[in-house]
């Protein structure tokens, strides 16, 4: 019996499949490569931890990845992976590992060399929003630092614009109550 010419369709479909596959990890891998410094920044400033920001970001990438293809609108993908980041933050408070972890007055490692000259009012004025509640303090940084409107913060928190208004009120009025006069910028203005 001599084979036929035309190949058995169930034989080229492994190709095909892995043709996309292959197709599908390049993207996620340029958008990783795209998206990871300024997810790896939100999520500190949503932590307060490096550690735990590089843990809450690869999380987050790897639950992206595992929905890569339903995510029908690849437009959205940048506030689909925010609001990935917020829930995976918000539920690693609430597990039993994390609350038997304890703060500690020594550091297991040195500080990071800064090479511009720093006065010490960013790292001032980032253990002022530490203090805030972590709610408050997500409302801030998804406001003020990604620059999203109320409404986008709104939806990346899953509460209303009212609350998100509301928040956003009370946290920078418990700033600037709990800011002290030599980090305010309109004194340093009276001083010149």
């Amino acid at each position: 019996m001599t084979a036929s010419p035309i190949a058995d369709p169930g034989t080229l479909m492994p190709e095909r499949v892995s043709d996309r596959r292959a197709a599908r990890d390049a993207d996620f891998a340029a958008y990783l490569h795209a998206r990871q410094s300024s997810v790896l920044r939100t999520a500190y400033l949503l932590t307060g931890d490096r550690h735990t920001a590089e843990d809450l970001t690869q999380t987050a990438f790897a639950k992206l990845y595992l929905a890569w293809d339903r995510v029908r609108d690849q437009g959205s993908m940048d506030g689909y992976l925010r609001r990935i980041l917020v829930n995976e933050n918000n539920s690693l408070w609430r597990r039993g590992w994390k609350k038997r972890e304890y703060a500690t007055e020594e550091l297991p490692e040195p500080a990071p060399v800064v090479d511009e000259y720093d006065d010490g009012r960013g790292a001032a004025l980032w253990d002022l929003v530490q203090t805030l509640p972590k709610k408050a303090r997500a409302v801030l940084v998804l406001r003020y630092y990604e620059e999203l409107s109320e409404a986008e913060t709104a939806e990346a928190l899953g509460v209303s614009v009212g609350t998100v208004k509301s928040q956003t009120s009370r946290a920078l009025a418990a700033l600037r109550e709990r800011t002290p006069a030599h980090l305010n910028p309109a004194d340093r203005e009276e001083e010149r």
